[in-house]
Formats: C-alpha cells, sequence, structure tokens
C-alpha cells in the first residue's frame, strides 16, 4: 500500500470518530447509557430486524441474479440461489466498515471468479443493479425536498412519493430505448479502426443487444429498488421502537434517500459518521428533536451492523454445510 493510500485511509477513519463526536456532542448524548439500550434490546425485537434484513438481501439477491441472466455467456456457471444469497449478504457486512458499493462489488467478483465472466457478472452487474437503487432514492429526495420546503407532513410526503415512483416507472421504457439508440450510434461512428476502443466498443455492442437495457427488466429492478427502500425504512423503524424511542414512520422515510445519497460518497469507511450526522440533521428538519435522532442514529448504525454480520454469518453456515453434505452424498453413491 502507497504512503498517498495509507494517508487517505487513515484520514478517512480519523474523520469517521469526529463526525461520531460531532454528532454525540450537539445531541448531547450519553454513549454510555446509549451502548446500555442495546444491549436491553430484546431478543423479538433483534428477531424482527434480523428478518427484514434477510428481505434485503432477498430483494437484493433477485435484482442481481436478473441481471446476471442477461450478462452471462452460455458457458459461464449459474450461481444458485443459496451461493448469491450468501455472496449478498457478505457484500452488505463487508459495506458497514467499506464503501458499500466497493464491499457488494468486491464480494461478488469474487464470489464468481470460478463460475465465469467476474467482472463483468459481479462488478459490472453489482454497479448496473445498484444504479436503479440510486435513481430511487434521487426521485424519492425530490420527494422528501418538497415535504421541507412547503413545511408538510406524512400525507404530503406519501403523495410526492407515490407521483416520484410513478414517474421512475414512466421513465423507464423511453430511458432504456434512448439509451440502446445513443449507444447504437456511437458505437457505429467509432467503428472498428481503432484496437482499444474498438476492444470496448465491441463489448459495449454486445451489451446494447443483450437484455440488459430490455424495459421489463428494467421495471423489475425498479421494483425491487422500491421494495427495497420501502424495507430499509421498516429496519430504520424496527431499531428506533427496539430502544422505545418514538419517531414518525414517515419522517424517517423522508430522511432515509439523503442518509443513502451520503453513503454514495464514501468519505469514510461505510460511511461512519457522515451517515449517522446526515440522518439525525435530516430528522430533526423533518420534526424530530435533535437529541432523539441523533440517538437513534447511533443505535441503528449499532443494530443494523450486527443483524448484517449476523445474516452473512448464517448464510455463509448454511450454504457450506449445504456444499458439505452434497459432497458427502456423492462420495456415498461413488462408494456404492
Amino acid at each position: 500500500m502507497s504512503m498517498r493510500r495509507l494517508f487517505l485511509l487513515v484520514a478517512s477513519f480519523v474523520l469517521s470518530v469526529v463526525l461520531i463526536a460531532v454528532l454525540l456532542r450537539i445531541g448531547k448524548i450519553d454513549l454510555r447509557l446509549t451502548l446500555q439500550q442495546v444491549e436491553k434490546v430484546s431478543g423479538i425485537a433483534f428477531a424482527k430486524l434480523v428478518l427484514l434484513n434477510v428481505l434485503i438481501v432477498l430483494a437484493s439477491t433477485e435484482k442481481w441474479r436478473s441481471i446476471d441472466i442477461a450478462l452471462r455467456r452460455s458457458s459461464d456457471i449459474v450461481q444458485s440461489r443459496a451461493t448469491s444469497f450468501a455472496l449478498t449478504s457478505a457484500g452488505l457486512a463487508l459495506g458497514t466498515v467499506l464503501p458499500l458499493q466497493f464491499a457488494m462489488a468486491t464480494a461478488r467478483t469474487l464470489g464468481t471468479y470460478a463460475h465465469g465472466s467476474a467482472i463483468k457478472r459481479g462488478t459490472a452487474g453489482t454497479l448496473f443493479e445498484q444504479s436503479f437503487d440510486v435513481l430511487t432514492v434521487c426521485l424519492l429526495a425530490v420527494a422528501s425536498g418538497i415535504t421541507r420546503a412547503l413545511r408538510g407532513g406524512g400525507v404530503m410526503w406519501a403523495t410526492c412519493a407515490v407521483v416520484s415512483t410513478g414517474l421512475l416507472f414512466l421513465m423507464i421504457g423511453p430511458s432504456m430505448r434512448l439509451i440502446r439508440r445513443v449507444g447504437t450510434r456511437c458505437t457505429a461512428k467509432i467503428g472498428i479502426s481503432w484496437s482499444r476502443i474498438a476492444f470496448v466498443m465491441e463489448r459495449s455492442s454486445s451489451l446494447l443487444d443483450s437484455d440488459l437495457l430490455k424495459p421489463d427488466l428494467a421495471r423489475r429492478l425498479a421494483v425491487l429498488s422500491v421494495a427495497r427502500f420501502t424495507i430499509t425504512v421498516l429496519m430504520s423503524y424496527q431499531t428506533a421502537a427496539a430502544i422505545g424511542v418514538h419517531i414518525p414512520l414517515w419522517q424517517l422515510a423522508a430522511a432515509t434517500p439523503f442518509v443513502f445519497l451520503a453513503s454514495v460518497v464514501a468519505l469514510t469507511p461505510g460511511g461512519l459518521g457522515i451517515n449517522e450526522l446526515t440522518g439525525a440533521t435530516a430528522l430533526s428538519l423533518f420534526g424530530t428533536p435533535l437529541a432523539v435522532s441523533a440517538e437513534w442514529a447511533i443505535v441503528n448504525r449499532l443494530l443494523v451492523t450486527i443483524s448484517y454480520v449476523v445474516v452473512a454469518l448464517c448464510a455463509a453456515a448454511i450454504l457450506l454445510i449445504g456444499r458439505v453434505m452434497s459432497a458427502s452424498s456423492r462420495d456415498a453413491v461413488h462408494d456404492r
């Protein structure tokens, strides 16, 4: 590792600590008491959080598998759902200490390495999948911004969110056709005379001709992105309920787009500090007292991180047990 990268890594960790310290100070939070609240969270409340986490992993896995059908070659090995689930859960767990986009792409690329076309299926597939999450939260952030500007409440945010989501689905068909048309024209103009550019454009042309840009696939990905956003909001509501903190559901929904967009910046490991400060500030703008929103932000980070790790470990254990049992069965058949 170069000195520059080492410096940036240390600086990002220092920035995380500084931002968390700022949040604790402005929220007037006693960290010791907050940790005690986390320890007192009931098993049922945590089980609900884990279940919601499983649903998020399922939605993300289904998105990736839908894209993988369009990206993989006929010679590539199809991954099982269990493997895809385990890789996605591992990516989410790594995303608590690394930038989520990098963590997810890395986990899936390494997991797909032996199955063929790892970079295209693991990295490109993940980035394409997550682009729909970004598009969804951008439109919902507009809904949140309008609600805040007009000093509205839950009904206004829900109305704006429905309109934004409707626009998302209306945009999909024309957008996919426009991308395909523009890409085809660019490929035709450049030609195949320059070797490096020709190689890139040849690959781009094959993607343009694939099912990747079909409106049906895009609509499916958009539906799953909206579902993922909804489950994320429910997880936030569950973490608040787990420690007896009341935050209106619509305020959590209105603040979540800004937290997601802040995590895309990836200035700190896993968005640590940035996500919490953004979430607490956004909630305070929508009416939640800063002391309450800051405490929730800290607790949410701790509980969600633990749930991610639990799901990832369970998924890895189940996958490993399944492979061991399959190998034993094959050996038993061979012995006969």
